[in-house]
């Protein structure tokens, strides 16, 4: 475990550099808060208060101490502290996230465990096309057609908002749908797999139900894989988030990033980046102790001997 929380440290350190060079590389963020025709002293020392006349160096070696410290520094925008700022909308995005999740796994789950096991038949032959489809829409074209048809034609949700369980029905959906189908097919080649093992065959030769097979014998075994693939999952789910979170006008962190990065805010794109890399680090290490109690030798096999 120790060596997973220095593995974790590294990542956010490397993260925070990457995210700490790109967004200086967008421009300079006064130009966007000085009106036109605004003198050159002016906006000499409005870099200077904000700490930008400073060499690149300097200005790291003060990020990386407030990071340190907590403080990932003050919104240029909203001249407020970024952290707390990220935090207030990251609840929104965790609900958003959580649902979504949740409806993934809930109808992506059973779609390819039966699929799996009734390879070849009708059923099988229906949910693959509809598996591959649903992988092939990109989240914003999913998110346009329920806005067009849910909302504007049948008005039966609204199509932005926040705040009352309707509102979070159709972004929940769009942020859902590709991980559905990722986790359906994987489901599906995890049973398969499985169920070509010499294990499975002597089950059945014994006598054993078909359903006890299933559920005793090759979920058990097919579960670190489909963990795999949901972990992996969140990410995109967080990832996700921004396009969905814009297009419904869900106040999470993902729309608060591309506010922040069309008013070159580095202070809350940094901020926002960090929050969202320490979540899915966090997920990672939740998802290694969940290998441990699926198969006791993953744990064996990471200890020190």
């Amino acid at each position: 475990m120790a060596g997973r929380l220095l593995q974790a440290g590294v990542v956010l350190w490397g993260v925070s550099t990457i995210v700490f060079v790109i967004v200086r590389l967008s421009g300079d963020p006064v130009a966007l808060m000085v009106p036109q025709g605004t003198p050159a002293d002016v906006i000499a020392q409005m870099r200077h208060t904000l700490g930008l006349d400073l060499p690149l160096h300097v200005q790291y070696v003060r990020f990386l101490a407030g990071l340190a410290r907590g403080d990932l520094g003050t919104s240029y925008v909203q001249d407020a502290p970024a952290l707390p700022l990220v935090l207030q909308r990251l609840p929104y995005t965790i609900e958003l996230t959580a649902a979504a999740f949740g409806l993934a796994l809930a109808g992506g789950l059973p779609l390819g465990v039966a699929a799996g096991t009734r390879r070849g038949g009708a059923f099988d032959r229906l949910a693959l096309p509809l598996i591959l489809i649903g992988q092939a829409m990109p989240s914003f074209w999913t998110g346009l057609l329920l806005i067009l048809i849910v909302s504007v034609r049948w008005h039966l949700l609204p199509s932005s908002g926040s705040g009352t369980p309707q509102t979070l029905i159709l972004p929940s959906i769009t942020l859902a749908w590709l991980s559905l189908a990722t986790i359906a097919r994987m489901s599906r080649s995890a049973v398969l797999e499985e169920a070509r093992r010499d294990y499975v065959r002597t089950a059945h030769a014994k006598g054993v139900s078909p359903r006890r097979v299933i559920v005793a014998h090759v979920l058990r075994n097919a579960a670190i894989p489909i963990l795999t693939i949901a972990a992996l999952d969140v990410a995109n789910l967080l990832g996700g988030a921004v396009i969905t979170e814009t297009i419904f006008a869900w106040p999470g962190i993902g729309r608060l990033a591309v506010e922040a990065i069309q008013a070159r805010d580095y202070t809350v794109v940094q901020a926002v980046v960090i929050v969202g890399t320490a979540v899915f680090v966090l997920t990672n290490l939740a998802t290694d102790v969940c290998y441990g109690l699926l198969d006791p030798r993953i744990a064996l096999a990471g200890a020190p001997s």
